[in-house]
């Protein structure tokens, strides 16, 4: 049986930071990622944006690691060429009723460490966006954009430079405690589609189901891991089962996007968004001018049931029109494409309101075990900063 230091579960954006974090102090780091690439899943199906941490409640998780993060992410992205713009953005109310909320964002924004914020009129929205309807808008300049897919290549690049080891095609099937390290049973392959014949826990509640034929396709192999560290996205919940803790419960959020076509993208210069939910599920679906100078709508947000829907009952193009139209109204359905979507992990159910915290700490049974549950916005830019504590997480382990 291989013995090896820290394994992580996951080589999402987190994952792949965590792993360029730790393999800076620490031999033998592996990271196992289900998918043929790292940062498949929701790392990568989102608006790219480097938020600045003017949403989150102050104190928490979020707020902390967006704040800190963001200037972390610009200066990764400087040193190893990751393809970004610092735009700053524009959070628009289009109605007088709303200029209570955006001056209680403001508040939230600098009592979060959020610098450079400013409430601004008609005449400034125009200057910046001349086809923005707004009543009154908040400028953060510390917003950017970034190219997902290549940041979290860099990261998992460094974390290869510095000996750490990136496994694809890998699942993670069981987790074992012993006395100071736990046996996680991975299943590799070209096919991981179908569930595993999986050994299970000491606390495990139900059997997996198996198939015949499954051995034909995978192999399964067995490693010794002083300290195990579940980063698996919108399976953290079903990884943490493997270790008897079902504390709990990912909601997948499907979240859409559209296109602006041709030469209408010249209809939004930068990133604008609307008011957040007032229910906390989304930020609402905003404007995002990429790196590639294309204009994207979205995301939206809805509950699914399984976590790989990106696809079942699409919104149409009428749809996102509508909603585009608050923002700016000459957007027609013809000026519009669908694009992609994505799934965030949500903690909070379909029947409650607000925005959960990061879950970031170490099983309440199982010490060697760290768990990161509800990694949603802002994980991309909360990335580095998350590794950071992870890594203090780490020392205390193998100390």
């Amino acid at each position: 049986m291989d013995e090896v230091n820290i394994l992580i579960i996951g080589g999402g954006i987190v994952g792949c930071a965590i792993a360029a974090e730790l393999s800076k102090q620490w031999q033998d780091v592996f990271v196992v990622e289900r998918f043929p690439r790292v940062g498949m899943a929701t790392s990568t199906r989102n608006s790219g944006v480097i938020h600045s941490g003017i949403y989150y409640s102050p104190g928490s998780l979020k707020a902390r690691h967006c704040l800190q993060g963001n200037a972390l992410t610009f200066a990764f992205c400087e040193e190893h060429n990751v393809p970004h713009r610092r735009t700053g953005k524009l959070v628009v109310a289009t109605e007088t009723h709303e200029q209570a909320a955006l001056e209680a964002l403001y508040n939230r924004g600098r009592e979060n460490g959020v610098e450079g914020l400013r409430l601004i009129g008609p005449a400034e929205i125009r200057e910046r966006e001349p086809h923005i309807a707004g009543f009154a808008a908040l400028d953060v300049p510390s917003t950017g954009i970034v190219s997902a897919e290549e940041l979290v290549r860099a990261y998992a690049r460094v974390a290869g430079e510095q000996s750490a080891h990136i496994v694809t095609r890998a699942q993670v099937v069981s987790l074992e405690p012993t006395a100071k390290a736990i046996r996680v049973g991975i299943r590799l392959g070209e096919d991981l589609s179908t569930p595993a014949k999986t050994p299970r826990s000491q606390d495990a509640r139900t059997d997996a189901p198996t198939h015949a034929g499954q051995d034909e396709m995978a192999s399964q192999e067995t490693i010794e891991a002083r300290c195990v560290i579940n980063a698996a996205g919108l399976y953290a919940d079903d990884v943490a089962k493997l270790i008897g803790n079902y504390s709990w419960k990912i909601y997948p959020v499907r979240g859409e996007y559209c296109e602006v076509r041709g030469r209408r993208r010249a209809l939004i210069n930068g990133l604008v968004y609307p008011l957040p939910h007032a229910d906390g599920l989304s930020l609402g679906m905003h404007f995002t001018k990429t790196i590639w100078d294309t204009v994207l709508i979205g995301p939206t947000a809805r509950y699914v049931k399984e976590k790989d829907d990106y696809e079942r009952d699409r919104l149409t193009v009428a749809d996102f029109a509508e909603g585009a139209r608050i923002l700016v109204p000459e957007i027609t359905d013809g000026d519009l494409q669908l694009a992609y979507s994505g799934l965030r992990p949500k903690l909070v159910p379909p029947d409650q309101h607000g925005m959960a915290d990061f879950v970031i700490e170490r099983d309440a049974r199982v010490p060697q075990m760290i768990h990161l549950v509800g990694m949603e916005s802002p994980g991309l830019t909360a990335a580095p900063s998350v590794a950071r504590q992870v890594a203090q997480m780490v020392g205390e382990i193998l100390a």
